[in-house]
């Protein structure tokens, strides 16, 4: 007789491939640790401790390695969509904590607390620029360094970074790369592969940071803005290129003159801008990558109307006049649309018309692709359009008009991913300022609802300040810890445009 041989079932196997994810997620550690030798030589020279910084570098490098270890140096050159979902994840959420470790090892005054090193951290990689520091000038040279450097290496990406500089990472750094640039936008090859394309766009970024603080530090140079100093101007520079807001100015830009104000004005337009449509304009003279774009033309509306609102409200309240009324109108309307968080005034004293414009201006956010926050221009052009063909069609229900963007018809799976992303993020940001509420009542905060809807906009959507005790002359320190973890996880969800994450908690995400 034949004996039947009783076969045992299988073990269900993750739709996720985690030893590649892992592996890539300790690539990019690796490198960040790198990040810290910056601000531990910034400490040396200022005669400050030293170690907290290698330490952090260290932690962030070793885990780094470790992952590769676990994972056995697992192939990620073909890393799958849901692969390179959880990888977004995971590094907005690993890489913040390692940068939080020097703020706590170091016993900074004002970010020992764990909560509060986290959301500092958060701010800076993020490009968000809010921050639980009441006095900033307060902060030592290497946590400046740090909270700056921490900006930039955000803005354009952490993981942009990372696909130009692994060298194992190919067919799958195109899906990278579409989920990381922040908004729906179509890759286009720069180069002749990915990874050089993302070299492309570093080194366009990395270019225009040096342009800005080269030109800032030249308005200092020849005295047209004493406050102006080479550290200012890259510091500044730095951050209006990763829309961040971040400034060792506890004034932020309110401390320099007119002329340094109106070229920051004119770093944040620029950097609110796509950069692959700049690489063509400013790299290969191809204007018309921007002049027929329908984004920018609608990028431009938003800014002119914007200001043109902030401008009314300042002449007639009689706050300001002249050219200090349209440079305070103009750089407010820039600085809050494209989520950068800079100030040249209090603008919580400005009138109704005022607050309501800037609280308008954080759901709007800078144009796909940028460095930018918030919902993004693209998504609301699409909006308008789907909007516009379903009521034609309502009216002539046998009309099919498709949805165009610069000519090409958008697909229908793309349009339902905006209005399921819009949707997600109004979502979100109630569900975040309900939570706010709730706590400021628990914890004894006082905190008004329209102070929560503001700080819980400004969070998710990127921008920073907000209103009340949380605006451009004040801090989030008055937050209580669960509050400061409520905005913590907002801008994580800002930042990685909260899809990679709902998407983690269906069923469906971790089935083969």
């Amino acid at each position: 007789m034949r004996q039947r041989v009783r076969r045992m079932p299988r073990r269900p196997s993750l739709g996720v491939d985690l030893g590649a994810v892992f592996d890539l997620v300790g690539g990019v550690l690796r490198w960040i640790g790198v990040a810290f030798v910056v601000p531990a030589l910034v400490a040396l020279f200022d005669g400050a401790s030293v170690w907290p910084w290698l330490a952090a570098g260290a932690a962030a490098t070793g885990g780094g390695m470790l992952l590769d270890l676990l994972t056995h140096e697992r192939r990620i050159d073909r890393i799958g969509t849901r692969d390179g979902l959880l990888v977004i994840a995971l590094v907005w959420l690993l890489v913040p904590m390692f940068g939080a470790l020097p703020y706590v090892l170091a016993q900074e005054p004002q970010l020992k607390a764990p909560v509060d090193a986290y959301f500092e951290a958060m701010s800076g990689f993020t490009a968000t620029g809010g921050t639980v520091v009441p006095d900033v000038d307060q902060l030592s040279a290497a946590t400046q360094v740090w909270r700056q450097l921490s900006h930039w290496l955000g803005g354009m990406g952490i993981i942009v970074l990372a696909i130009a500089v692994l060298p194992r990472l190919r067919v799958g750094g195109r899906r990278l790369l579409q989920s990381e640039l922040a908004g729906p936008t179509e890759i286009e090859r720069l180069g002749a592969t990915i990874r050089e394309t993302a070299r492309r766009l570093w080194s366009l970024y990395v270019g225009l940071t040096l342009v800005a603080t080269l030109v800032l530090a030249f308005v200092g140079w020849v005295g047209l803005d004493d406050a102006m100093t080479p550290w200012q101007a890259f510091a500044h520079a730095s951050s209006a290129m990763s829309l961040g807001g971040f400034s060792p100015q506890g004034a932020s830009v309110a401390a320099f003159a007119p002329i340094s104000q109106w070229i920051l004005c004119l770093v944040m337009v620029v950097a609110g801008l796509n950069f692959l449509r700049l690489f063509r304009v400013l790299v290969q003279r191809r204007p018309r990558a921007l002049t027929r774009d329908d984004e920018v033309r609608l990028y431009g509306f938003f800014l002119a109307s914007a200001t043109t609102l902030l401008l009314v409200e300042l002449l007639s309240s009689g706050i300001a006049s002249g050219e200090s009324a349209l440079r305070m109108a103009a750089f407010q309307a820039t600085s809050i649309m494209t989520t950068t968080g800079f100030a040249t005034a209090d603008y919580t004293t400005w009138g109704g018309l005022a607050t309501m414009t800037l609280l308008l201006l954080m759901f709007v956010g800078a144009s796909a692709g940028s460095t930018g926050g918030s919902i993004k221009i693209v998504r609301h052009l699409m909006l308008f359009r789907i909007m516009r063909r379903d009521l034609a069609q309502s009216a002539h229900r046998g009309v099919q008009r498709p949805v165009r963007v610069n000519g090409v018809v958008v697909d229908e799976q793309a349009l339902r991913s905006t209005v399921l992303f819009v949707l997600l993020y109004l979502f979100v940001f109630a569900l975040g300022a309900l939570g706010l509420v709730i706590d400021g009542e628990r914890a004894g905060v006082e905190l008004g609802a329209f102070d929560a809807i503001g700080s819980a906009a400004a969070c998710i959507g990127n921008v920073g300040p907000a209103f009340g005790s949380a605006g451009p002359n004040g801090s989030y320190a008055d937050y209580s810890n669960l509050s400061t973890a409520i905005l913590t996880g907002l801008m994580w969800l800002g930042r990685v445009e909260i899809i990679p994450v709902a998407v983690l908690l269906t069923r469906s995400f971790w089935r083969p």
